[in-house]
Formats: C-alpha cells, sequence, structure tokens
C-alpha cells in the first residue's frame, strides 16, 4: 500500500501496517480513553512483515450429534443421531487472492469458516487443514483474524475505545501505546467509521450506532491485527450496496498485495461484489459443488448442463443450483422450479457428479504440487517466515500490559452497570428506610439492635452475590470471542476483572453504611463505626467471591441464580437466628455460611462478654446469655476473620478454575 501524507507533508502509516514493526519514531502523546487522541505527530513510516501463508483443506468432515425425538405413539423412546454438517470439503487459498464461500443458509459456510480459523472441536472434525504444510498452532492463530457473523461488542464503550482496546491488546508490544492507537484512527477513516468514532456502540438496551456501523467495527478489530490470513463470516450483512463494496473493496486491496489470503462467506452478493473475487466455493448441504475460478463458474456450470440464454448474476445463478433449482432454457430468463423434492435432488446429484469427474481430482492434485503457480508469492518471504513463525510468542503483550489495559476497559464498561440510576436508588431507599425503622434504637433495645446488626449482614451478604452471578455469563460471548483470537491470558482477565470490580462494588455498600449506621443508632465512636465499615466490605467481598464462582461454574444465569437461592436460603435458616436449637447432625452448616461470621463478627464490635442487659424485674444478665447473641458467640473474632479470608480466597480460585475448564 501506499504511504500517504498530511496537509504538512508529514507521512501517515498506512493501514495494516503494523504486523512488524521496524522502524523508528514514536508519538510524543499517548491516546485518551474518551474517544479522542492527542497526537501531535505521525509515526515514521514502518515496514511491515507479513509472512504469507497458504491455507489447504481436504476432505474436511464435521459431525454434530443431534437429539432424535420421535413420536411418544412410536415406541422406542428418543436417541442421538450424527448430523453431517460438512461431507468432504476441499481446497485451497493462496496469499494474494480472496476466496468466498456461496451456498444457501445451512450448507456448512459458516461451520467451514470455523473450522478454518481452527475454532472447532476437532474431536468432531475429520479430513487435513494446513497452514504452509503446518498443523493449526498458536503462531498461526497470531497471525489469523476471524470475525463471526454475530458483533460482540461492549455496548457503553465508543466506536474509538473498541478499536483502540482492541489495537492496545492484539498489536505487538514493540509498538508504543500512541503507535497502536493511530492505528486505530486508521482503521476508523478507512471503514468510513469517523462520524461514529466518538458514539456508543449500544446493545438491547443501550441506545448506540447502526447494525451496518456495528458490522464494521467487527472486520476492523479483525483488519487491526494485519493479518497473514483474514476470514470473515458475512462481512457485508446489514450493509448497503455502496458500504458493501466499499468494504470487499477494502478486502480486495488488502489481499492485493500478494502477502494475505482473504476468507469470507457471503449469502447472496450483487454482480459487482462477486466479481471481486479471486475463487469460489460453492456449498450444497454441506457438499462442494464448484470450487475454481469466480469468473470461470458460469462457464463450467454452461459446459456441465446448467446453462442460461440470459445474463443474469452468477452468484444468483450459483445459489440457485446449491438450491437445486436449475435454469429452465425453455422459459427465457425464468427457472424450472419444479413440482417437489424429487428434481431438485436429481439436479444437485447431477451437480455433485459432474464435481466428482471435472474438479476433484484435479483439485487433490493442486493441493499436493507445493509449485504450482496459484501460489506464486514471494518465494523469500514464505523462508522467512517459516525460520521466524518457531520464534513468534504466543502472546502480543506482557501480562501487565494486558492487565493494565483490560483494567482500563473494565473501568471504562462496567461503571455504567454499577452506578446506573435504578440501582443506586435501590440502595440508598433500603438504607434509608432500614434508618427510619430503626431510627436510635436505644441500646436497652437488645432484641432490635442485634435484629439492626443481622439485617445489615443479610442484606450486603447476599445482594452483592446476586449481582456477581450475572458476571460471566453475560460475557461468555466476549470472552470466548476473545480467548480464542489470542488476545490475553486468562490470568490477566481475571485479575482485571476482579481489581476493576472493587472501588464500584465497594461504594455503594459504603454509602449504605454511612446512612443505616448513624440512623440506627449504633456505637457512635470513630473505630467501631471503622471496624464495621470494613468487616461489610470484606464480607461483600466474599459474597461477590461466590456469586463470581457460581456463574463460571455453570455459565448459565437462569442456572446460577437458582443455586444462589437455595445457597441464600440454607445460609439463612441455618445461621441460628431463625433457629436456635439446630439438631446437631445438621448444625455444620452455618459455619459454611460467610453471613455467620459477618453477623458474628458485627456483634463483637458493637458488644462486648462483660455486657449487660435489663432481662426483667431490675435484674441484668450478660449480653452472651441473649438467646440472639448466645447463638453465635462473641470469642475467637481473629478465626472467624481467617475464615472468611479462606473463602475470598478459595472462591476466587475455584472460580478462575472453572473459567479455564470453559
Amino acid at each position: 500500500m501506499a504511504i500517504s501524507t498530511t496537509a504538512a507533508g508529514k507521512p501517515t502509516m498506512p493501514l495494516g501496517e503494523a504486523n512488524t514493526y521496524t522502524g523508528g519514531g514514536s508519538l510524543p502523546q499517548e491516546t485518551t480513553m474518551n474517544g479522542t487522541l492527542n497526537v501531535e505527530s505521525q509515526p515514521s513510516p514502518a515496514t511491515a512483515v507479513v509472512f504469507p501463508i497458504t491455507l489447504k483443506f481436504e476432505e474436511v468432515v464435521y459431525k454434530v450429534k443431534v437429539q432424535h425425538h420421535q413420536h411418544p405413539c412410536a415406541g422406542g423412546g428418543g436417541g442421538a443421531k450424527e448430523k453431517t454438517i460438512l461431507n468432504g470439503v476441499t481446497g485451497m487459498v493462496c496469499p494474494g487472492e480472496m476466496l468466498a464461500m456461496l451456498g444457501p443458509s445451512g450448507s456448512g459456510k459458516t461451520t467451514l469458516l470455523t473450522a478454518l480459523g481452527g475454532r472447532l472441536h476437532v474431536k468432531s472434525l475429520s479430513g487435513k487443514v494446513t497452514y504452509n504444510g503446518q498443523p493449526f498452532s498458536a503462531a498461526v492463530r497470531r497471525r489469523t483474524g476471524l470475525s463471526p457473523q454475530d458483533d460482540v461488542l461492549y455496548p457503553h464503550l465508543t466506536v474509538m475505545e473498541t478499536l483502540v482496546f482492541t489495537a492496545l491488546l492484539r498489536l505487538p508490544g514493540t509498538l508504543s501505546r500512541a503507535e497502536r492507537a493511530q492505528q486505530a484512527r486508521l482503521v476508523v477513516s478507512e471503514l468510513d467509521l469517523d462520524r461514529v468514532a466518538n458514539s456508543q456502540v449500544g446493545g438491547a438496551r443501550v441506545r448506540g450506532i447502526s447494525g451496518g456501523e456495528k458490522r464494521r467495527v467487527s472486520i476492523g478489530q479483525e483488519m487491526l491485527l494485519n493479518p497473514s490470513l483474514l476470514l470473515l463470516d458475512e462481512p457485508t450483512s446489514g450493509l448497503d450496496s455502496t458500504t458493501a463494496q466499499r468494504i470487499v473493496g477494502t478486502l480486495r486491496r488488502l489481499a492485493a498485495d500478494g502477502r494475505r489470503a482473504v476468507v469470507v462467506t457471503i449469502h447472496q452478493p450483487s454482480s459487482r461484489l462477486y466479481h471481486m473475487f479471486d475463487k469460489v466455493i460453492l456449498l450444497s448441504e454441506g457438499c462442494p459443488i464448484y470450487h475454481g475460478s469466480a469468473a470461470d463458474a458460469i462457464a463450467y456450470f454452461a459446459a456441465s448442463g446448467f446453462s442460461t440464454p440470459t445474463a443474469v448474476n452468477p452468484a444468483e445463478l450459483l445459489l440457485d443450483l446449491a438450491n437445486g433449482i436449475a435454469p429452465d432454457s425453455k422459459h427465457g430468463t425464468e427457472f424450472n422450479f419444479g413440482d417437489g423434492g424429487g428434481e431438485r435432488r436429481e439436479v444437485r446429484e447431477q451437480l455433485l457428479s459432474a464435481y466428482d469427474r471435472n474438479i476433484a481430482a484435479r483439485l487433490k492434485a493442486e493441493l499436493y504440487n507445493t509449485d504450482n503457480k496459484l501460489c506464486s508469492f514471494n518465494r523469500e518471504a514464505r523462508i522467512n517466515g517459516r525460520r521466524t513463525e518457531a520464534s513468534i510468542e504466543q502472546w502480543s503483550n506482557t501480562w501487565f500490559e494486558q492487565f493494565y489495559v483490560l483494567l482500563r476497559r473494565s473501568l471504562k464498561e462496567r461503571r455504567h452497570e454499577a452506578f446506573n440510576k435504578l440501582r443506586i436508588f435501590q440502595v440508598l431507599s433500603v438504607a434509608t428506610l432500614g434508618g427510619l425503622l430503626w431510627w436510635q434504637t436505644p441500646p436497652t433495645h437488645l432484641q432490635d439492635r442485634t435484629a439492626l446488626i443481622f439485617f445489615f449482614s443479610v442484606f450486603w451478604g447476599f445482594f452483592p452475590l446476586y449481582n456477581a452471578v450475572f458476571t460471566f455469563p453475560q460475557e461468555r460471548p466476549m470472552l470466548r470471542k476473545e480467548r480464542a483470537s489470542g488476545m490475553y491470558r486468562l490470568s490477566s482477565y481475571f485479575m482485571a476483572r476482579t481489581a476493576g470490580d472493587l472501588p464500584m462494588e465497594l461504594a455503594l455498600p459504603t454509602a449504605f453504611t454511612f446512612i443505616f449506621y448513624w440512623m440506627g443508632g449504633l456505637d457512635p465512636r470513630p473505630p467501631p463505626f471503622l471496624l464495621s465499615l470494613l468487616i461489610v466490605l470484606y464480607s461483600v467481598l466474599v459474597a461477590q467471591s461466590l456469586g463470581l464462582l457460581f456463574g463460571a461454574l455453570l455459565m448459565d444465569i437462569k442456572q446460577a441464580t437458582t443455586l444462589a437461592s437455595v445457597t441464600t436460603l440454607t445460609f439463612l435458616m441455618a445461621g441460628g437466628y431463625y433457629v436456635q436449637h439446630i439438631p446437631g447432625f445438621i448444625l455444620w452448616l452455618k459455619y459454611l455460611s460467610y453471613s455467620f461470621y459477618c453477623y458474628k463478627l458485627l456483634l463483637g464490635i458493637q458488644f462486648q462478654p462483660h455486657d449487660t442487659y435489663e432481662c426483667g424485674q431490675g435484674k441484668r444478665c450478660p449480653v452472651v446469655d441473649f438467646p440472639a447473641i448466645r447463638a453465635v458467640g462473641l470469642g475467637r473474632m481473629w478465626v472467624d476473620v481467617g475464615v472468611m479470608g479462606l473463602m475470598l480466597v478459595g472462591y476466587r480460585l475455584t472460580a478462575y478454575w472453572a473459567l479455564r475448564r470453559q
């Protein structure tokens, strides 16, 4: 690509030239994460090295087991049977080529693209897929960009923030943060997203950019990587014809330099888009019926007996044939749709037979011919690529760099959820109502004071639990997408997610404590207040850890919420407040409840063992004999703190293990 210049004559880095940075120069200022770039000068022109990849796939078969339900009256019940999604698909794409996969819905296009990107379950996949003659590896994954059909984006980040964070995570650490952010700006301009660069992406409940603009943002995330192999699933979905042509034209230019291979699935392209493709694979119910030059497809099918007397969009003809609909030469431009499935099956059988006779053998010969002319890219670059592939590190950046970027992204995205108006109103209204109910409770009303402390411990023992349950199930699509592309280590994500929640998850309980504690008339001295606040925040962290564990174990919001409900009810009933004479064989349950330890610690702060209360007719009794206090006791407070600490660490470590298992 040519290097453009600004009005001042300063060179700008062309799109996609950040795979390997070998030039000098740096930006004097870094970017800000509010969608603007504080850049005073452009980096010096960089020479990018993109090692070409030749992708070959032979006899790819993919089968899944589906549940087969029989009619109740048929007997025998239901069972599992195998369904073939891909059936013997063979092909090749070389650097400098753009391959399009065509076919009707359900023909296996997305499955094949996912298999080529190394994202399918290998136990269900058979056949041979190689990248420069080697199997899929971490080095290949670093050089492969895959954009799925569904746009998985954070709704509260702006377009610029989304691409900047992606650039900071995926581009190599040899580039400065400002240089990586500049690449994001170039992608924004290339994809014509300048108008919405500072707009929120949006989602189901958040108003944001249009669906077509989201599609371009998703494509831009993969273009940032400057990949040797770029795989895109329906890149023109939701776009108007002009924007679709621009996107495909950009992909065409990326492939045209001879160093990159581009593979796209596309449902029904216009004739203008179709003629931009170098090769086409046509699938029908998982079986290939054509593989070859896009320009030669019409002639091939005409030679196979499926000619059309008038000029048509080649893509329309190919899709009709894949559906078993043959052109009817007797009726001019009309197609013979037939009266049933028999004629369509006959057309498909003819096409499969023609593929076996005319294409299959030739295609296999090309695959085995390592010196074929179709892959006449720079031989020196290919050799250098093989030499350096083994030296490519698995991760683009260090653990601390990933943690820093993920922490900043988490804080920007999560602040909208943690501090939404409804949640703030919920917490403050409960604190105010509770403070009014227990308004300045006298020390002599021991039952009311212990009930106040119990409510304190229970509310902030279970409220964070239910909020944390949603965390990992909601982020599962994003986590799968980014982890599959090798953006970061799971440990850096988990630690950033944990650290990013601390200021947001602890702010509301702090405000709650300030309101509820003083209105309730608890010990006004600073030490008891500060200790009570610390214990409440401690309990919040433990409760959040258990919620994260439930979410990571089940990865389903409904199931995790059900498990959390059962757990909280068990902790409440076995805690010793509602039932004070618990049978011995079930007494151990209360020692599993962190709210039990929180309640006990809060009581220990407000009462001392030598304190007394009026127990009737002027008689004074020790507070340790009061039923609500006797059920939990007041001693061994440091042991209780240690047990809660073990719960905090244990829950989070188990949650991390559960995420790795997922």
